[in-house]
């Protein structure tokens, strides 16, 4: 059951964060904003991701993270429901942080879920929460679009806030707290954290594995226009990011020496991006979805190992909750750039090719370094 739990939190996090980005026509519109302007109503809560993810995690260490869970859901649906109530922007976007503060203790919440229920298949059981955040992700750009077609953006909001409540009202009723542990984790235990150099390699997959899916997820409609293909084959990408939570976790706990695998992952990775430069229409088909796959597959790995990793595993919570919030980095830069070269060069071959030597440099690179 608490397995299925965390994917249904993963998915609700991705739900909630992604919804608004549907929207964009529809609330430029109406609140006459710009183009930036919107794009910091969702910013807005990746700032609270980035800021919240590590203090979260720390407490989740300290109480537990079942109690935690209930603290965050309780304080997202309720800035879930006030933001269909927003009366202009400024409270909008000001409901759009606290969502975003509340979800942060998602991440930290299921490395500890993982930690305490599926101490035989780790890699397997964080997989199957990554993809929770794929499905999230799909839902919130694939039936948002439709629901406009039957409602206003308020109402929209609303059913998304009702099914949070939903997921709230059930984990109070039913997740269970028997066997929870908590750590008398302390405050040099993070500047420890901090210090070690295996947490930093992990840092760097995310960076990279998040970064350039994030990009490639962004930009790929855009040039594959270019290519004068239908931008619809970019949903590719979320299909092989579906898949690789539960696969290659499940290759991982099979394979106990990950620098393999993520050595592995790094090459396809690299000539898959490159081949969407170059490979005829039947092969570039095939690197859409491994691109989805082996980025995701990296942060499968980086997110389950902490949580059996020997130094690692006592402060679990704070370790997910400082990698993935500065693994948004990533996220934040490498569209930039992207666009930024295809300014310069006119063309989007630059912009591909330095996606693709982040993601075979770090993953390659890194796996030689880590543990």
């Amino acid at each position: 059951m608490m397995l299925g739990f965390s994917f249904i939190l993963a998915f609700l996090l991705h739900l909630l964060l992604f919804s608004v980005a549907p929207m964009a026509t529809v609330l430029m519109e109406e609140m006459d904003i710009s183009h930036a302007q919107f794009g910091f109503i969702f910013s807005s809560a990746m700032v609270s991701l980035i800021l919240f993810r590590l203090p979260w995690g720390f407490l989740a260490d300290r109480v537990g993270y079942l109690k935690v869970a209930r603290i965050s859901l309780l304080l997202s649906t309720g800035f879930a429901v006030a933001r269909a109530f927003a009366p202009g922007y400024l409270t909008l976007v000001a409901s759009q942080f606290f969502v975003g503060l509340g979800m942060a203790a998602v991440m930290p919440c299921l490395s500890l879920m993982v930690k305490e229920w599926s101490t035989e298949s780790p890699g397997f059981s964080t997989g199957v929460y990554v993809s929770g955040f794929a499905a999230g992700n799909a839902t919130a750009l694939g039936l948002t679009p439709y629901l406009l077609g039957v409602m206003d953006w308020r109402q929209i909001f609303l059913v998304y806030a009702g099914f949070s409540a939903a997921v709230c009202g059930a984990w109070l009723c039913l997740a269970k707290d028997s066997a929870e542990t908590t750590s008398a984790i302390e405050l040099k235990d993070l500047e420890r954290l901090v210090k070690d150099r295996y947490v930093w390699i992990l840092l760097l997959f995310l960076v990279a594995s998040m970064g350039c899916y994030d990009t490639l997820a962004t930009w790929m409609p855009k040039v594959l226009e270019m290519k004068q293909y239908s931008s619809a084959l970019a949903s590719l990408l979320p299909l092989g990011f579906f898949v690789a939570g539960p696969v290659v976790g499940l290759v991982s706990d099979r394979i106990r020496d990950r620098r393999r695998v993520v050595g592995l992952l790094g090459l396809v990775a690299a000539a898959a991006m490159v081949g969407i430069n170059y490979a005829p229409f039947s092969i570039l088909l095939v690197c859409l979805f491994l691109v989805g796959f082996t980025t995701t597959g990296v942060t499968t790995i980086s997110l389950a190992a902490p949580v059996e990793h020997k130094r690692l595993s006592p402060v679990a919570g704070s370790a997910i909750g400082l990698i993935s919030s500065l693994g948004n980095i990533g996220p934040l830069l490498m569209p930039v750039l992207f666009g930024f070269l295809i300014d310069v060069t006119g063309t989007f071959h630059a912009s591909v090719f330095s996606v693709a030597a982040l993601a075979g440099a770090v993953f390659i690179l890194g796996s030689r370094l880590s543990e």
